[in-house]
């Protein structure tokens, strides 16, 4: 998937070039992290970080809010967003993805309402029988599409729950990696996925009763 944008338009600022440069710099070596500390001095190296991760933030994006033009907007906030921020970034975290995921989260979270209502349409469709619940189906939401009795599922879930969940399934991101994304301990996304572990089966259990 490719946003249909050339790279910095509408994304990210056009500086003119670091003295002494010679032309655009070679955006692929290095980590995410020298990348960014090196567009402390030199803008444009940025662009690197946007080149490597923009699809991958889109894509988390469209699937949370069903609109792939509000995907759009949120992917090109989220780059906006940590170029203006990008000088409070440790350095010492070579992956970025975990950051990135934790602003176009935040940025999500004003579009709500609109993931809420979307999860809701899809659970008054056509019911299903519910596979059985193993302990670790919520994070393996992604595997299998978006079906009524788990949207319903999602929908009943709290923001944070659902953000955390949303970003181990469909994110791929590790428990130590959304961790850093929410800016929460290990422990808390530890517990708080278990008690909406609980919470699905439960609203499954349920619909598959009715």
């Amino acid at each position: 998937m490719t946003l249909g944008l050339p790279r910095r338009a509408g994304v990210l600022p056009s500086p003119a070039p670091a003295e002494g440069a010679t032309g655009t710099a070679d955006m692929d070596g290095g980590t995410d992290a020298a990348l960014i500390g090196e567009s402390l001095t030199t803008p444009d190296r940025f662009a690197g970080l946007f080149d490597r991760h923009a699809d991958e933030i889109h894509r988390y994006a469209a699937r949370r809010l069903d609109d792939v033009t509000t995907a759009d907007d949120v992917t090109a906030e989220t780059f906006l967003v940590a170029f203006r921020k990008r000088a409070r970034y440790d350095l010492g975290r070579a992956d970025a993805r975990p950051w990135l995921y934790g602003i176009a989260s935040n940025l999500i979270s004003g579009h709500r309402r609109s993931e809420t209502r979307r999860l809701k349409a899809i659970a008054r469709q056509a019911p299903e029988r519910a596979t059985e619940f193993e302990d670790r189906s919520a994070e393996r939401v992604a595997a299998d599409r978006l079906r009524p009795a788990l949207a319903a599922a999602l929908a009943g879930l709290g923001s944070a729950e659902r953000d955390l969940l949303l970003l181990v399934a469909w994110a791929d991101l590790s428990y130590e990696e959304a961790a850093q994304a929410l800016g929460i301990p290990i422990g808390t996304v530890r517990s708080r996925l278990s008690r909406t572990r609980t919470k699905i089966r439960r609203s499954l259990e349920s619909h598959d009763e009715r």
